[in-house]
C-alpha cells in the first residue's frame, strides 16, 4: 500500500500528455530511478500498473468522433429519458427542472480487473446552492431502468459512484459538490434526504462545478481494492479521494452514466468514457471462481457515521464473519469474566462473613 502512495506521489499517476486521459509516465530520471529501486526492492506488488500495461477496451468505451449524432442510439451504447448526443458530448441532462437521462453500454464487462476514465462536465446558470443534482456513475446488474436515484434505479446490485452537487440534508457538514460511492446488494435503498450518508463508503469533496477546463474522474478496481481519483485543476494529475480495500464485484454487469435534475438543474455531460483493462496476475485459487456469481459487498467493520445506523436495518457492507465475529465473542467472554470475578468476589465476602457467627 505504502509503494503506490510513493508511485502516485512520484507523478507516475499524470495523465499522458499524448493521449488525455491515459496514466503515463511522468516528472523526471529522478524518480525514474526511485522507481526502479522500489521495483528491485520488491515492495511494488502486482496490483501496480503504467500506462504501458493498460488497455483500451474499445466495447466498454465511448470516445468522439461518436456514431449516431442526431439519433436516438449509437452503436455499443444506449440511450434513455433526456440524453442527447451532440458531436461534442452526450447531454444526460439539460439545465431544466425535473429531468432524467442516462447512458449504457450494450456489452456486459467480464474483466476482473479495470479501471474507468471518465471525462465530464457540470455547469449551469444557477449561482451558490442553485443547482443540482448530479451525475452517477454504475457498474450494475440492470441497466435502462428510469429510477430516483439520479435518473436511475434504487436498490440496484453493484456499484455507484455519485457526483453529488446539491445538499439536500441542511444539517450535513459536508461540502458541496462531493462525491461518494456506494456498494449494494440489492437491499439498500439510496436516502436522497440524507444525500446518501447511512449508505456511503467512503467519499470526498470536489470542487467539479462550472470549471472552465477539462475535468476528469478515474475509478479503479483491482483485487478488492477500489480507488475514485480527479483531476479537476487542470495540472494534468490525477488526486486521491477514495480508497477502499475488501471490496468485492463480480464479472458480467454493465457500465452506465445518469443524471437528474429536481426544482434546480444542471447541464451534466459526458465526453467520453474509457475503459482500460488492468493487467494483473490472480492465484489460481482466484481464476478458478465463477466471477459472475460473486456477491456484491465490502468486507470491512464501519463507521458509525456509514449504514450501521441504516433505518432499513437489512444491509451489512460484508456477512457476518471474521473480526465482526471475533469482536463479538470477545466482548461475550470479557463480559462473562468480569461476571464471574464480580460473583466470585461477593461469595468469598459472604463467606468470610458467615464464619464471624460460628
Amino acid at each position: 500500500m505504502a509503494a503506490e502512495g510513493w508511485f502516485w506521489r512520484l507523478g507516475w499517476g499524470r495523465r499522458c500528455p499524448g493521449r488525455p486521459g491515459l496514466p503515463g509516465p511522468g516528472p523526471g530520471p529522478t524518480a525514474s530511478v526511485l522507481l526502479v529501486l522500489l521495483l528491485l526492492l520488491g515492495l511494488v506488488t502486482s496490483d501496480i500498473t503504467d500506462g504501458n500495461s493498460e488497455h483500451l477496451k474499445r466495447e466498454h468505451s465511448l470516445i468522439k468522433p461518436y456514431q449516431g449524432v442526431g439519433s436516438s442510439s449509437m452503436p455499443l451504447w444506449d440511450f434513455q429519458g433526456s440524453t442527447m448526443l451532440t458531436s461534442q458530448y452526450v447531454r444526460l441532462t439539460p439545465d431544466e427542472r425535473s429531468k432524467e437521462g442516462s447512458i449504457w453500454n450494450h456489452q456486459p464487462c467480464f474483466l476482473k480487473d479495470w479501471e474507468m476514465h471518465v471525462h465530464f462536465k457540470v455547469h449551469g446558470a444557477g449561482k451558490k446552492n442553485l443547482h443540482g443534482d448530479g451525475i452517477a456513475l454504475w457498474y450494475t446488474r440492470d441497466r435502462l431502468i428510469p429510477g430516483p436515484v439520479f435518473g436511475s434505479k434504487d436498490n440496484f446490485h453493484g456499484l455507484a459512484v455519485f457526483l453529488d452537487t446539491y445538499p439536500n440534508d441542511e444539517t450535513t457538514e459536508r461540502v458541496f459538490p462531493y462525491i461518494s460511492v456506494m456498494v449494494n446488494n440489492g437491499s439498500l435503498s439510496y436516502d436522497h434526504s440524507k444525500d446518501g450518508r447511512w449508505t456511503e463508503l467512503a467519499g470526498c469533496t470536489a470542487d467539479f462545478r462550472n470549471r472552465d477546463h477539462d475535468t476528469f474522474l478515474a475509478v479503479r478496481y483491482s483485487r478488492g481494492r477500489l480507488t475514485v481519483m480527479t483531476d479537476l485543476e487542470d495540472k494534468n494529475e490525477w488526486k486521491n479521494c477514495i480508497d477502499i480495500t475488501g471490496v468485492r464485484l463480480p464479472t458480467g454487469y454493465y457500465f452506465g452514466a445518469s443524471a437528474g435534475t429536481g426544482d434546480l438543474s444542471d447541464n451534466h455531460d459526458i465526453i467520453s468514457l474509457k475503459l482500460f483493462q488492468l493487467m494483473v496476475e490472480h492465484t489460481p485459487d482466484e481464476e478458478n471462481i465463477d466471477w459472475t456469481k460473486i456477491e456484491p459487498s465490502v468486507n470491512f467493520l464501519k463507521s458509525p457515521k456509514d449504514n450501521v445506523d441504516d433505518p432499513t436495518g437489512n444491509f451489512r457492507g460484508g456477512p457476518l464473519t471474521g473480526w465482526r465475529v471475533f469482536l463479538l465473542l470477545l466482548c461475550a467472554l470479557l463480559g462473562i469474566t468480569v461476571c464471574a470475578v464480580v460473583g466470585a468476589v461477593v461469595f468469598q465476602k459472604r463467606q468470610e462473613r458467615n464464619k464471624r457467627f460460628y
